[in-house]
């Protein structure tokens, strides 16, 4: 199954309703995306741009866009943004097909 990191911050509100109340949300987000048959690897809070990361297996992209829409419509979040990961022998094969692409630069 791919794999997606999602970067995600927290409003203002969410952080000072967590401060008044402490909640690990790991078992919240492995709900989301087990209700698409996917599965919740790792879940991180951060210093800097992104309040936090989770690390995401999901059967496709449209479900894992369902998780991501479903947990960006609640309020809780400021900003949410999810990245596809690709593995390494994916990245090898589009290299490869990347040689059959016949790129013209804008002006040339």
């Amino acid at each position: 199954m791919p794999l997606y990191l999602t970067k995600f911050s927290y409003t203002p509100e969410t952080w000072a309703r967590l401060i008044a109340k402490p909640e690990d949300r790991r078992a919240a987000a492995q709900t989301y995306i087990e209700s698409v048959g996917g599965k919740l690897h790792g879940f991180w809070y951060a210093f800097g741009t992104h309040d936090g990361y989770n690390l995401w297996e999901a059967p496709d992209n449209v479900s894992m866009a369902a998780v991501t829409v479903a947990i960006g419509s609640g309020g809780a979040l400021s900003s949410i943004e999810t990245t596809v990961l690709i593995t390494v022998d994916e990245a090898m094969e589009a290299l490869r097909k990347a040689a059959d692409v016949k790129y013209r630069p804008p002006g040339a």
